[in-house]
């Protein structure tokens, strides 16, 4: 027992959290089954770096901020046509990422924007990347305070880090000349350094009207469009065709 006591201590001490974990059932399997030591070291290296692999995709999807989770495998593509499953399989692959292109999903309320949005960047997440979500109100909120604010300077340096950045709900409320020229800065930041998905309700033409300003609206679409996939959704609204009452 004081040697498992010791077994348990230096595994503390080294970070070895599967083995402080389970060293007395790790040491009983190997009698059981006559492992050799090569083995059995083996055995404990993977587990040791799976328990990590899971602690630190746990840290990505909290970090992420994703307001609910969403998975690929529920988005009904028989009602909305508009984006096919192969184009999406296509985009599980993450080479967009790597070369940095950016995703649009435009549309009207509730034709899945964000839910393949989020989707696709739970996806990154399992697949090692690291990932922001915010809406364009909150982004805004963080972008003013981010001087003065703890909170939204942890936001901002977690969105520059981010190897993929999802801003929601873009169009739906104006925004002002100052908030359009910090947008402005932050696009010409990631435009050089992550991928974007971005999930408008107005085509491009209608956000010279959202930002205020004709030549700032050309210099962020210039940026956002260089490398960029734009999906044209259209069709009703899933919330209202599928929409729960109590009676």
């Amino acid at each position: 027992m004081e040697k498992l006591e010791q077994i348990h201590e230096y595994a503390k001490n080294l970070n070895l959290n599967y083995l402080k974990i389970n060293a007395y059932k790790i040491i009983e399997d190997a009698d059981l089954k006559n492992i050799s030591y090569q083995d059995f070291l083996l055995s404990v290296l993977e587990n040791e770096i799976a328990l990590k692999n899971k602690k630190a995709q746990e840290k990505r999807i909290k970090d992420a901020g994703f307001p609910v989770i969403k998975r690929i495998e529920d988005f009904d593509f028989n009602f909305q046509k508009s984006v096919t499953q192969k184009q999406i399989n296509r985009l599980l692959e993450m080479e967009w990422i790597d070369r940095m292109y950016n995703l649009i999903f435009l549309g009207p309320p509730g034709v899945g924007k964000t839910h393949l949005a989020i989707s696709l960047g739970y996806k990154a997440v399992e697949a090692g990347y690291k990932v922001s979500f915010t809406t364009m109100d909150k982004l805004m909120h963080t972008l003013k305070t981010q001087e003065i604010s703890r909170r939204s300077k942890g936001k901002m340096n977690r969105i520059l880090s981010s190897s993929l950045v999802i801003i929601d709900e873009l169009g739906y409320l104006p925004i002002s000349r100052d908030e359009a020229n910090m947008f402005f800065e932050l696009v010409s930041v990631l435009h050089e350094q992550a991928s974007m998905i971005i999930t408008p309700n107005k085509g491009f033409e209608d956000w010279s009207e959202l930002m205020g300003d004709p030549a700032l609206t050309t210099a962020i679409l210039d940026r956002i469009s260089y490398r960029c996939e734009l999906f044209n959704m259209n069709g009703k609204s899933y919330r209202l065709e599928h929409r729960k009452s109590l009676f």
